[in-house]
């Protein structure tokens, strides 16, 4: 299917499930692998467990002993890892799958195993999800009731346990993935998804902030960056008829004191989103590096077969500006020209000749990422 028939006819607007989505798939990771991520402590992982005798559920969060796997039951339990593509370079090479998506609205990979009858419960999801199954087979159901027309289920969750689980789920669809299967979900569809047998699980994740995140973070930038003598005024107060009254007019003056902030400047307000949505919401740190190499060692070295690897935790993206152009690195902004700021944020690798091809204003700019430790210098086997 061409990306614009997908982006046309399904996305945020109905499922699709799409049967060997990835031909001969086989997952790059195993189940111990994922349990010993689970174990590091930087790594986001959980435990979701269920007790269907009772209908109880479990959730615990990571990180997790090593001895504490060999002893987990052999049923009803789910391990989920967040960012498994920022730890593993096989994993983060599906996203390059979803190159038609603006690679900032993607978020991470998370990776679940899942013990047979393991679940983490009927729920929905605010954000499209696509769930790549890449070991063992999952059943899924979902509620398409918006999508063929029906009325919107009810979304109430339950109040006894942890996890945002529905009271009610009354399933349209159901089908059994196997690995290569892949299931896309627009956001706001409830599903449920059980193991069949012992599987794995990859689900792609957007990033997609809520009204109230974004004004939260809005507002915040807004006071910041606020004049102290904007101020309420009244110069046009008339004697007051009861003193202890907020009349209409002093609201009307109150939304003229809050109309001088307004970001009215298409620039002002571009910066502030390119800067919030680089911003990794797990936190994943980004450090400079050991090597002390210079900048002539650095571009002698990608003269000759090396490149330079975007870290993990770098999120990246650009803008047009009134003037050139601006490339958003986690959370700071950097003035370059348009086709500089493309090419370093397209790209999680810089080879010689790309990095050669930028201005050097663009080649400044990576050299000093590069310090900060947003690139790693890989020699690779040809260079010398």
């Amino acid at each position: 299917m061409p990306p614009e028939e997908f982006l046309r006819d399904y996305w945020q607007k109905r499922p699709l499930l799409i049967r060997n989505a990835f031909p001969g798939f086989e997952s790059p990771i195993q189940p111990e692998d994922l349990a010993g991520l689970a174990c590091e402590e930087a790594a986001l992982s959980r435990i979701v467990a269920h007790d269907a005798a009772d209908d109880r559920w479990m959730l615990r969060h990571g990180p997790f002993p090593e001895e504490m796997f060999p002893d987990m039951p052999d049923h009803d339990w789910t391990l989920l890892v967040q960012d498994v593509d920022k730890w593993d370079a096989d994993i983060a090479a599906l996203v390059e799958h979803f190159g038609f998506l603006p690679r900032w609205r993607i978020d991470d990979v998370m990776v679940s195993f899942a013990a047979p009858g393991g679940s983490v419960g009927a729920h929905v999801d605010q954000y499209d999800v696509f769930l790549l199954q890449a070991q063992g087979q999952r059943r899924w159901q979902i509620d398409a009731s918006v999508a063929l027309g029906k009325p919107a289920p009810p979304l109430d969750f339950r109040p006894d346990v942890d996890l945002r689980l529905l009271q009610r789920f009354s399933p349209t669809h159901e089908w059994v993935l196997g690995p290569g299967d892949m299931l896309y979900l627009p956001p706001g569809v409830p599903h449920h998804g059980v193991a069949v047998d012992a599987c794995l699980t990859f689900s792609l994740g957007m990033r997609a902030p809520s009204a109230a995140e974004l004004l939260g973070d809005f507002v915040d930038t807004l006071a910041a960056e606020a004049d102290d003598a904007l101020r309420y005024r009244d110069a046009d107060l008339a004697p007051a008829k009861s003193p202890g009254e907020i009349d209409a007019a002093a609201m009307e003056r109150v939304v003229e004191a809050l109309n001088l902030l307004r970001m009215n400047d298409p620039d002002r307000l571009g910066d502030w989103f390119g800067r919030f949505i680089t911003v990794y919401r797990s936190g994943g740190q980004v450090a400079p590096g050991d090597d002390p190499r210079s900048r002539i060692e650095v571009e002698w070295d990608l003269q000759h077969g090396a490149s330079l690897r975007r870290h993990p935790f770098s999120r990246m993206a650009w803008r047009k500006a009134r003037r050139g152009a601006r490339l958003y690195v986690n959370g700071v902004e950097h003035p370059l020209p348009a086709r500089d700021a493309a090419r370093i944020a397209d790209n999680a690798v810089l080879d010689g000749r790309l990095y050669a091809s930028l201005s050097e204003a663009g080649r400044d700019r990576v050299i000093e990422l590069m310090q900060e430790g947003h690139y790693q210098l890989d020699l690779g086997d040809d260079a010398q």
